[in-house]
């Protein structure tokens, strides 16, 4: 999977189409165009035909209109990847008010970054550590970073969590979309795959052989219907996940000796 890179355009440009600080509108003063109506477009081609793409002549294609238009509002394609980064974070679900204490507060967190990668699958391809520095960015972290405050850890720790919680998700969507688009890529269901190898699984997987992989295996197998699962995958990880954190949370509680 090709990554690709926020922040390659220039700063100054980026941060001032990213926070809307001179923003162009129509010279005729028409609403045929406005840099949210070429950042939509942008985001329907990436999450329609992925960010390979992605390209001006391709959003001013979906938009009806000549490519050197867009320029008028938007400077080149890093500038606006960049605005497309920002848009999609903001659509997480920010509620004041979550049941289960800081727990709760970062299941739904997880639930809510799990969604967003669903939807937009092409996120899964944007490196982490340059992130956008937007006002839907910031604001998204801020957000996470609440959930935590106050419950006895430092600063960096609180970063550390949601870099936790964040990276698991990430994983675990990753491994949901290439589920959900093996079909469409490679031309077979699961079902199909498995029952052209099924002549040649019963005479590698030898019970005496490999007599854990081939007990796990199957317990597996029926519990899942499936040799994995996405979803069970992301249930039984987030638990695990904030168990941990819990751990962590608790040993703060303790009396010290």
């Amino acid at each position: 999977m090709t990554v690709e890179y926020s922040g390659k355009g220039d700063p100054a440009r980026s941060l001032a189409l990213l926070w809307r600080t001179g923003e162009r509108t129509s010279r005729k003063g028409k609403p045929e165009l406005s840099v949210d109506r070429i950042v939509r477009a942008a985001i329907e081609v990436a999450d329609a035909e992925g960010l390979q793409a992605l390209s001006m002549r391709r959003v001013a294609e979906r938009l009806g209109v000549g490519t050197m238009s867009l320029y008028t509002y938007v400077p080149g394609k890093p500038e606006l990847f960049d605005v497309m980064l920002d848009t999609v974070y903001g659509e997480t679900a920010r509620p004041e008010d979550v049941p289960g204490g800081w727990r709760g507060r970062l299941e739904q967190i997880a639930r809510e970054n799990w969604a967003l990668y669903l939807r937009h699958p092409w996120l899964l391809q944007v490196a982490a550590n340059r992130p956008v520095l937007g006002p839907n960015v910031t604001a998204k972290y801020d957000y996470e970073l609440r959930a935590v405050d106050g419950i006895g850890l430092t600063d960096l720790e609180m970063d550390s969590v949601i870099t936790l919680i964040t990276g698991f998700v990430h994983g675990a969507a990753r491994g949901a979309v290439e589920a959900a688009q093996a079909e469409s890529r490679t031309g077979m269901s699961d079902e199909q795959w498995w029952a052209a190898h099924a002549p040649f699984l019963s005479r590698i997987a030898d019970p005496a052989r490999f007599p854990v992989a081939s007990r796990v295996g199957q317990s597996a197998g029926e519990a899942l219907n499936a040799a994995y699962s996405p979803e069970h995958a992301f249930e039984f990880g987030l638990r695990r996940v904030l168990d941990g954190i819990e751990a962590l949370v608790n040993t703060r509680r303790e009396p010290q000796t």
